[in-house]
């Protein structure tokens, strides 16, 4: 079938955005991370006098750094709905985040719709898979505290001693809030037949749009952040957690993400644009931590129940464009997620800024020197 002028002249100007999209990334990255880092090389003494000040510091700039990822998405049009419970109310609260997995672009819109809620990125702690550790992005979840979980049965239960230590050793020194999860392990895409055939085996609810989720980091992040009148165990953690007195975990936010059509943005259409624009819907349920049962079958029950009800939200999603009201309402009730152009601009002119700022005197320095 022959090319029309019109059709070749839009396919050149989606590539030409692309590629300029996609520079403007690396450069962004390129004094970005590095300024993220030099600053807090240059904020050690800081670190060794008053230790809260130095990861507020840290957290303010790790929000910035995830506002620019958000930026990405939000200038191409990839904008967020979201429905359900109203997280802000929470935003203050310690809470574990529940969220199904489909794409890389998942983490991207968490990065997006997160932004205004409060101080919870800032105080944020990511699980995430250990290959995103050798991403450009990697050093700067290490340095902030992120954890990075290696799949495979093989693994498991060292990874799960290793949570624990990870979680009593940083969560609360750094005066961390929410936790992030994908219990279900992986892309949908990629676990959707090994989890349904686990389902037939045990008789369980055959599920096509999320997974049956792994309960095991669930059950170490619940043992040990609850405070202790909750579940009698001790929250984790050295004399800062003394002095912080930490209410511990309070909730657990079940999020569930809706594509158009079902059809997932990955992390390099988020760069580079070249899908029409597209709203994300995103679904939030608040259980408080107290309702969630600590005893592994109760628990495991529990948390394959979410993920059930996740697949009934995102049937009625795809069937009829919107999720279902909340109990007791009459109708569903959305909300436009909106980010401050200005303030895009304002984070990603310090950026390039500082990148500016530190190139200079690296230069004086070795003009110095040598």
């Amino acid at each position: 079938m022959a090319v029309t002028l019109e059709q070749a002249r839009r396919v050149g100007y989606t590539c030409l955005k692309a590629l300029l999209r996609f520079a403007f990334m690396v450069a962004n990255n390129l004094v970005a991370i590095p300024s993220y880092i030099l600053y807090l090389i240059v904020l050690q003494p800081l670190r060794v006098l008053d230790s809260k000040s130095f990861w507020y510091i840290e957290g303010v700039l790790f929000k910035w750094l995830l506002a620019m990822v958000a930026s990405w998405g939000w200038w191409a049009g990839y904008t967020v709905v979201e429905w359900g419970d109203d997280v802000k109310a929470v935003s203050e609260d310690e809470a574990m985040v529940l969220v199904n997995h489909q794409a890389t672009g998942d983490v991207c819109t968490l990065m997006m719709c997160l932004q205004d809620k409060g101080t919870v990125v800032r105080q944020m702690m990511w699980l995430m898979d250990h290959i995103f550790k050798y991403t450009n992005f990697g050093i700067v979840s290490l340095i902030h505290g992120d954890f990075f979980i290696r799949q495979g049965r093989a693994h498991r239960d060292q990874q799960l001693v290793l949570l624990k230590e990870h979680l009593e050793k940083y969560y609360r020194s750094r005066n961390r809030k929410w936790i992030v999860l994908f219990p279900e392990g992986g892309f949908l895409r990629k676990r959707r037949e090994t989890s349904q055939a686990f389902a037939k085996k045990n008789n369980l609810p055959f599920l096509k749009h999320v997974t049956l989720p792994r309960v095991g980091a669930t059950q170490v992040i619940l043992k040990t952040l609850v405070a202790p009148q909750e579940n009698g165990t001790p929250a984790g953690g050295d004399a800062v957690i003394k002095e912080s007195k930490s209410k511990g975990l309070q909730w657990v936010i079940d999020t569930t993400i809706a594509y158009p059509k079902g059809e997932p943005i990955d992390i390099q259409t988020w760069i580079l644009g070249y899908r029409q624009p597209a709203v994300t819907h995103v679904h939030y349920r608040i259980f408080p931590v107290k309702d969630v049962p600590a005893e592994p079958e109760a628990l495991t029950h529990w948390l394959y129940q979410r993920f059930i009800e996740k697949e009934d939200l995102l049937t009625h999603f795809y069937e009829t464009g919107a999720f279902p009201p909340l109990q007791g309402q009459t109708k569903a009730i959305s909300r436009e997620m909106t980010l401050s152009n200005l303030w895009l601009v304002g984070i990603q002119s310090f950026a390039f800024l500082s990148g500016g700022m530190w190139y200079c005197i690296f230069q004086y320095f070795y003009h110095c020197l040598f």
